[in-house]
């Protein structure tokens, strides 16, 4: 069943692009809702016991254009005859509703796939932006990091003290320990302390 969904849903949007032909077009809307309510019919059919074979005989037997005539009262016959035409026009509407709702959800199974696959395109675009934003952060970083490394210790040291201490921690664990070092030294004691004691934790 869920082979026939995909394969109705491909066509669907075979439609939808201007693909599909007039045997795509007649298998669609003619022939699978056909099969379909054939198939319920017999399976109802089943489940309530009844043969068909014996229904279709019992049906034929009363038609005018059939070999064996019975000597009944004609108007008995059309009226029975008449009964059936109507159940059974009443059974085809019944499975026309029901089909028509199978149909129904389908298509909005369809419409929801489509939606989701959509949102699924939208996110990973999104994650693509946000991997390139953090590949440039991090160069950014590195080249900060670069230039605190070239610059004086006597320059840098008054500069990382007046940054926030999150970032002036960031830097300083990155720098190496020499560089490192000779910026903790041009520091006052209590910065220097203060900064020790953060990379420490």
């Amino acid at each position: 069943m869920a082979k026939k969904t995909k394969q109705t849903i491909e066509i669907i949007k075979a439609e939808k692009e201007g693909k599909g032909g007039a045997f795509q077009i007649l298998l669609l809307w003619i022939i699978i809702p056909l099969l379909f309510t054939t198939a319920l019919v017999l399976i109802l059919a089943k489940f309530a016991d009844v043969n068909v074979f014996d229904e279709a005989k019992k049906w034929t037997s009363n038609l005018p254009f059939t070999s064996e005539k019975k000597e009944e009262d004609p108007g008995v016959g059309n009226l029975v005859l008449e009964e059936r035409v109507v159940t059974m026009q009443a059974e085809i509407q019944e499975k026309e509703a029901q089909l028509f709702k199978v149909q129904q959800d389908l298509d909005k199974s369809a419409n929801e796939n489509e939606k989701l696959l959509i949102e699924q395109e939208k996110l990973l675009d999104e994650i693509a932006v946000l991997i390139r934003e953090k590949d440039d952060s991090k160069r950014n970083f590195k080249e900060i990091v670069n230039t605190f490394e070239k610059m004086s210790a006597k320059s840098s040291a008054p500069v990382i003290v007046k940054m926030s201490d999150a970032e002036a921690i960031r830097i300083l664990t990155n720098l190496k320990p020499d560089i490192l070092a000779s910026i903790l030294e041009k520091m006052s004691p209590e910065d220097a302390a203060k900064y020790t004691t953060m990379m420490t934790k």
